[in-house]
């Protein structure tokens, strides 16, 4: 096995460890992108492996897909069941009405089809994850590669109008060159240091010509399910307002861990 788990990744695991009790035999489920979610599919695996779990998933990004594959989860594409019973995600924000800004992992356009298509969804992430209000972490907008200049021109005029604190637009690229999605298209993040309306941003954002989709999950995720280094794990549901604290014991599954030796 690896050497111990960092207080961050524990805190990752944790939280990915308890987001599987919710899951039920028979489900169809989404699942999501990021270095949480992965956490999460290897624990959702084990119970597949040694509770006898039937399960159909869905995943986010091509990433998610062939982990899962290779982990022995039974993979179908989204067409194929149309409607999902739970999706299970990480974020890169979340505030005290679970918005979410999501897409660090530039699949956020999968993710939202995703999640807007299940029952329920439930955000998995690390206590730092929690902000008072969101706009710290750069928002994700997916555009077309086409005329992205004039997209990205157009963002920032409309910014002017709205209540952020900054207004810095950046293409994202990666080894030099823009980074491109899954679906083939280019990601501008938004530095934006606070977001002062996610919904109303959101709404405007995609009126703009050449925006696909933007980061912001607004009235989508149900459930959040913070883990801490300590193991220390607290779960929040938006809907009925229940807190829940508790802990999950990282012995219990460190054969989860096999595959990243």
């Amino acid at each position: 096995m690896t050497a111990e788990l960092s207080p961050i990744d524990q805190a990752k695991f944790v939280a990915a460890r308890r987001s599987v009790d919710f899951v039920e035999s028979g489900m169809k489920l989404g699942l999501g992108t990021g270095s949480t979610a992965a956490w999460m599919v290897r624990c959702l695996a084990e119970r597949v492996r040694e509770d006898g779990l039937k399960v159909t998933c869905v995943s986010t990004s091509s990433f998610t897909a062939e982990l899962g594959t290779g982990l022995g989860l039974h993979m179908v594409g989204m067409n194929d069941v149309k409607w999902l019973d739970l999706t299970i995600d990480g974020a890169d924000e979340f505030d005290a009405n679970l918005n979410l800004i999501k897409g660090g992992g530039a699949a956020l356009l999968q993710e939202k089809i995703v999640a807007t298509a299940s029952d329920r969804m439930i955000v998995i992430a690390d206590a730092a994850k929690e902000v008072s209000q969101l706009g710290a972490f750069p928002l994700p907008v997916e555009v077309i590669p086409f005329g992205w200049k004039t997209t990205k021109a157009l963002i920032e005029e409309t910014l002017y109008s709205l209540d952020v604190m900054n207004r810095e637009v950046t293409l994202r690229l990666r080894n030099g060159e823009p980074l491109k999605t899954d679906e083939g298209h280019y990601i501008l993040d938004l530095n934006l240091k606070r977001i002062g309306n996610p919904r109303q941003l959101a709404l405007v954002l995609n009126q703009i010509p050449g925006v696909v989709e933007n980061g912001l999950f607004v009235d989508i995720c149900d459930v959040v399910v913070i883990g801490h280094g300590d193991g220390r794990v607290t779960v929040r549901d938006i809907n009925s307002g229940k807190v829940e604290d508790g802990s999950v014991d990282i012995t219990e599954s460190r054969n989860i861990f096999a595959d990243l030796d």
